[in-house]
């Protein structure tokens, strides 16, 4: 070998792959042909790498990373830069070009505290930010990282801010009611039974059997000036009157 081919002082050897590596990672074709000869940046190009490699690590449906775990990964800041004090701006900088490049998407979350989040590009990435944006999950803990939300029908909400806890029983009668009135109704009839002091599911479902059979177009509900029997007619039947009115079965 000549001198002229002979590495110099400052560059560290790499000893070769043991033939039993410590897995394999998939890398899209795409990434080899379209966007490596696109990438002009050193640490853009380590960053992007890392992170095929740090998501391939992940589990589960919806997987990304945190800016925190990244600002922590010593390995990977000592490989942008060899300055400790320039480390986490070369991070930083590295995520805005491959953010900005389209290989990662980047969600900030104005949480208590807030969190900067990193996906793929791919469709599995832009799957997880579409369900997050609607609300579908949302980021845990570093040992549980995807926490789902369960979406419950309005109804239940309605009821145990307004009434008290559900009961099985009488979660399938508001699971019943939400497909039998419309749910501007039903928003509406929670609160005229809150104006009127009278919380409990047997008033408002009343309200909106009577708005099912008489119509919802009569007098405003809103006044408080005028008796609830002058505002709400259809409120006037004995059954209101009877002594355990304001409790649910």
């Amino acid at each position: 070998m000549s001198s002229s081919s002979r590495p110099s002082r400052q560059m560290r050897g790499f000893g070769g792959f043991p033939q039993k590596s410590g897995g394999m990672i998939g890398i899209p074709a795409q990434f080899f042909s379209d966007l490596l000869p696109l990438i002009d940046d050193l640490n853009e190009l380590k960053v992007t790498v890392y992170c095929f490699w740090a998501l391939h690590q992940r589990e589960g449906e919806y997987r990304y990373l945190r800016l925190i775990d990244l600002q922590q990964d010593e390995t990977l800041l000592s490989a942008l830069s060899e300055s400790v004090t320039k480390r986490p701006k070369a991070l930083i900088d590295a995520l805005e070009r491959a953010t900005a490049r389209g290989t990662l998407l980047h969600i900030h979350l104005p949480t208590d505290p807030a969190e900067d989040l990193y996906f793929m590009n791919t469709a599995r990435g832009r799957k997880a930010v579409q369900a997050l944006e609607r609300g579908e999950w949302q980021p845990g803990t570093a040992d549980q990282p995807v926490g789902l939300i369960i979406e419950r029908p309005n109804i239940f909400v309605l009821y145990e801010q307004n009434i008290g806890p559900l009961t099985p029983l009488l979660s399938e009668v508001l699971r019943d009611a939400e497909h039998d009135y419309p749910a501007e109704w039903i928003v509406e009839a929670f609160q005229v039974a809150v104006q009127n002091n009278k919380r409990s599911w047997r008033y408002v479902e009343a309200i909106l059997k009577s708005w099912m059979t008489d119509g919802r177009g009569g007098r405003s509900s809103n006044s408080s000036r005028q008796s609830t029997d002058d505002v709400n007619p259809y409120l006037r039947d004995d059954y209101f009157r009877r002594k355990h009115e304001d409790q649910d079965d």
